[in-house]
C-alpha cells in the first residue's frame, strides 16, 4: 500500500509554507496528501476558548480551509485531512509511521540565524521513524527551479548512508535535479593509525584518494538504480556541518541522516542534522537510519 506524505499543520506562516512544499513534493511523486493537526482540549480562565466541540470545531475547520489552499492549486491531488486528540509529539511521530515522510514548520528569522527549532519539533525528528522535512516561513516554489541541487551528506560506509541517499536520488529523480553527494573528511588523530588503516590508506593513495573511493563506492548502486539523475561528488576537507553549509546557498533540499536507535539518555538528532537545521536556509530533510 502506497503511504501518503503527511504535513503538520498548525495555522501558522511556517506550517503552511510545509503544506504547500509537502503539496508540490506530493505532486511530482503521485502521492496522496494527508493534512494533520494535533489537539487537545485546553481550558482558558482569561478567554472564552470554547467547549470542547466548539474547540474541536474550530480546529476541523481551520484545518479544511488550509488544505483548500491546496486542492485550489492542485485539483488532481488527494488531500484528506485528520484532527488527532493527543499531544503534539506523540501524535506527530505516529503520523510519520504511516507517512512516506513528514513535513513541518519551523520559524526562521533570516538565513544567518535559520531555524528556531523548538522542543516539539527536536523531539519528532529524534522519534520518528521516517524521514522529516523542516521548511521555513516564506519557503517558495521558485526556490525549486533548475541549476538548484539537492544536497545530500554521505558519511561513513556504504550502508550508514543508504537510506538518506535513496532519499535524495528520489527527490532529484522526480524534480529532474541534480545531487551534489558531500563527504566531508579530517585528519585523524595519531593514536587512530594503525598497521592496517595505514595499508588502506597507502592502497588508496592517501587520504583524500581513500574519502573519494568510499564516496563513489557508497554512490555506486544509487547511480544504477537513478541513471538519469546528475551526480556531483564533493570531498572536502573540513567538519561535516561546515562543508554542508558551504553548499547550502544553490540548495533545493538539504538532506541529512540520524541514527535511529536511542541511546542512554534517549533519542537524539546528531550535531550534522542539528547544525543543518539551525542554520540552512532551504529545507532540510533527516533521514533515520540503523
Amino acid at each position: 500500500m502506497t503511504r501518503p506524505i503527511t504535513a503538520g499543520v498548525d495555522g501558522s506562516e511556517e506550517s503552511l509554507a510545509a503544506l504547500a512544499w509537502a503539496a508540490r513534493e506530493a505532486v511530482r511523486r503521485g502521492l496522496a496528501l494527508r493534512v494533520v493537526h494535533a489537539w487537545r482540549f485546553q481550558p482558558h480562565d482569561a478567554i472564552d476558548a470554547g467547549d470542547p466541540d466548539t474547540q474541536a470545531q474550530w480546529v476541523r475547520e481551520g484545518l479544511v480551509e488550509a488544505a483548500r489552499t491546496v486542492t485550489e492549486r492542485h485539483p488532481a491531488l488527494d488531500v484528506t485531512t485528520d484532527v488527532l486528540d493527543g499531544g503534539p509529539v506523540e501524535t506527530l511521530v505516529a503520523a510519520a509511521a504511516d507517512a512516506e515522510m513528514l513535513v513541518l514548520g519551523s520559524r526562521g528569522h533570516g538565513a544567518v540565524v535559520g531555524f528556531l527549532l523548538g522542543s516539539v519539533g527536536q523531539q519528532v525528528i529524534a522519534e520518528a521513524k521516517s524521514p522529516v522535512v523542516l521548511v521555513r516561513a516564506g519557503d517558495q516554489a521558485s526556490a525549486e527551479a533548475a541549476g538548484r541541487e539537492i544536497v545530500v551528506g554521505q558519511q561513513g560506509d556504504a550502508e550508514d548512508s543508504a537510506a538518506a541517499l535513496r532519499f535524495a536520488f528520489e527527490t532529484a529523480a522526480a524534480r529532474g535535479a541534480t545531487v551534489r553527494a558531500v563527504r566531508a573528511w579530517t585528519l585523524p588523530p595519531l593514536f587512530a593509525y594503525s598497521p592496517a588503516s595505514l595499508k588502506l590508506l597507502d592502497e588508496a593513495g592517501g587520504l583524500e584518494p581513500y574519502e573519494k573511493k568510499a564516496l563513489g563506492e557508497a554512490l555506486r548502486p544509487w547511480r544504477e538504480r537513478f541513471p538519469d539523475v546528475r551526480v556531483v561528488e564533493h570531498v572536502e576537507m573540513g567538519s561535516a556541518g561546515q562543508v554542508l553549509l558551504s553548499v547550502a546557498g544553490r540548495t533545493q533540499l538539504m538532506v541529512v541522516g540520524r541514527r535511529a536507535h536511542r541511546t542512554a539518555v534517549g533519542a537524539r538528532i546528531g550535531s550534522v542534522a542539528h547544525g543543518m537545521l539551525h542554520h540552512a536556509d532551504c529545507p532540510v530533510a533527516v533521514v533515520p537510519h540503523d
